[in-house]
């Protein structure tokens, strides 16, 4: 059978069977088109170990990011993300009893582990408190912030929220994450009096949680926050909180896993509330939050 038509059949597969997002397909279907392109494959069985090499090299030998004038390779992560995709399709295959490269054959190069982004608990608390309370505007960034901190929510989850999903009373609330899986997140008693304020103040009738405000909006059909106009927030509250790192929805996530795991919250648990299919993710935390390791550097490391 044509390629095309195969990975045509292994991105509709991703969609409907494994539930991926549509920006996961979007990126599957660039990382196969650029391997098919450059090893001009017309079939399964032309996929070879050599090609996957060749490919690998080509891979390692483009321009990444540019350091002091000096250009660096792209990253071996970034090129984990082909094979991934690749190794994924030829399961695929194989599942499908399509002759083709064992899925075994093709390896990860090893990377270093990735460490995450932090703001302190001082940069967290003006992070907080830099919108102002008493407009629409302060009330909802407000409220945004304190329930990302509050579930460890992701930001496509966040802007995907209606008022309907969420019941104050209850302060929680379940929520459809990635591969369609649905984890419960809890509201703290502050995110709980932050929502019921904004959504107290709002005068539209839009049914999604977070909204667009102000004279300066057009579109009144549709009023959803988008990731990008959530990111752009965060970035400019950082800004006004005197913040000189760079803050992200996801260093909220990260500061809420760490918070747990250092008030003694259970690695499992936080991998629950996060949503990580695998706990290895999660331990990428434990090497900021082990108050152990803490306690045993101060009492046998002398000064």
């Amino acid at each position: 059978m044509d390629i095309s038509k195969l990975k045509n059949q292994f991105l509709e597969y991703l969609e409907i069977e494994r539930g991926r997002s549509v920006k996961t397909i979007e990126n599957y279907e660039r990382y196969l088109r650029r391997f098919f392109d450059f090893s001009k494959i017309k079939k399964p069985a032309d996929i070879t170990e050599e090609q996957v090499r060749n490919f690998r090299l080509h891979l390692n030998r483009q321009p990444g990011i540019v350091l002091g004038g000096k250009v660096e390779s792209m990253k071996r992560r970034t090129q984990n993300y082909y094979l991934i995709a690749l190794r994924a399709f030829l399961k695929f295959l194989r599942k499908r009893e399509v002759s083709a490269l064992s899925p075994e054959k093709i390896e990860l190069a090893k990377v270093s582990e990735r460490a995450p982004d932090f703001i302190t608990d001082e940069e967290l608390r003006r992070l907080l408190d830099a919108p102002d309370n008493k407009t629409l505007e302060g009330k909802r960034d407000r409220a945004i912030l304190e329930l990302l901190f509050s579930t460890g929510l992701r930001i496509s989850e966040l802007c995907s929220l209606d008022i309907d999903d969420i019941d104050l009373k209850r302060e929680e609330f379940s929520v459809r994450g990635k591969g369609e899986k649905v984890r419960v997140v809890f509201l703290s008693k502050t995110s709980k009096q932050t929502l019921a304020d904004y959504l107290k103040t709002r005068k539209d009738l839009d049914g999604a949680m977070f909204v667009r405000c102000g004279n300066r909006v057009k579109n009144k059909s549709d009023l959803r926050l988008s990731v990008r106009t959530v990111q752009r927030m965060i970035k400019r509250r950082a800004i006004e909180a005197g913040i000189t790192k760079k803050v992200t929805p996801h260093v909220i996530r990260h500061s809420f896993a760490t918070d747990l795991l250092t008030n003694g919250a259970d690695l499992r648990s936080v991998q629950t509330l996060l949503g990580h299919a695998n706990i290895g993710t999660t331990q990428i935390y434990t090497h900021v939050t082990d108050k152990h390791l803490r306690e045993v550097h101060k009492k046998f490391h002398s000064d």
